[in-house]
């Protein structure tokens, strides 16, 4: 369950990222509340997932997701040229994300002791 949490958590920081873009600076009230809403979102499950993950494999996986979506949409929307080396990038961040979850030890949860 903690990594369904992280991966829906990084899906809701593609679109809190995507939001802050369309926000113009937070003038526009839609976008500005959909950035908001979604970064709480976000957040929450980042933290809730960061319990049972370690939080340098949660937030490598949280961002590299998120920003792999962000582009991909931007991409998909014209917001963003399409081009044969940002494909094989996105999908090197990807399968770095794939990686991260394959590698022993990645769901333990976290030790409270500093």
């Amino acid at each position: 369950m903690p990594w369904i949490a992280l991966l829906v958590s990084a899906v809701f920081e593609a679109v809190w990222a995507t939001a802050l873009g369309m926000s113009e600076g937070f003038s526009r009230p839609v976008p500005t509340a959909v950035f908001l809403l979604a970064l709480a979102v976000s957040m929450v499950g980042l933290g809730w997932a960061a319990k049972y993950i370690p939080i340098g494999t949660a937030y490598a996986v949280w961002v590299g997701l998120g920003a792999a979506l962000t582009v991909l949409y931007a991409m998909a929307t014209g917001g963003e040229s399409v081009s044969a080396a940002k494909v094989a990038f996105l999908t090197g961040i990807i399968a770095a994300v794939v990686g991260l979850k394959l590698v022993p030890g990645g769901s333990e949860p976290a030790s409270e002791e500093a």
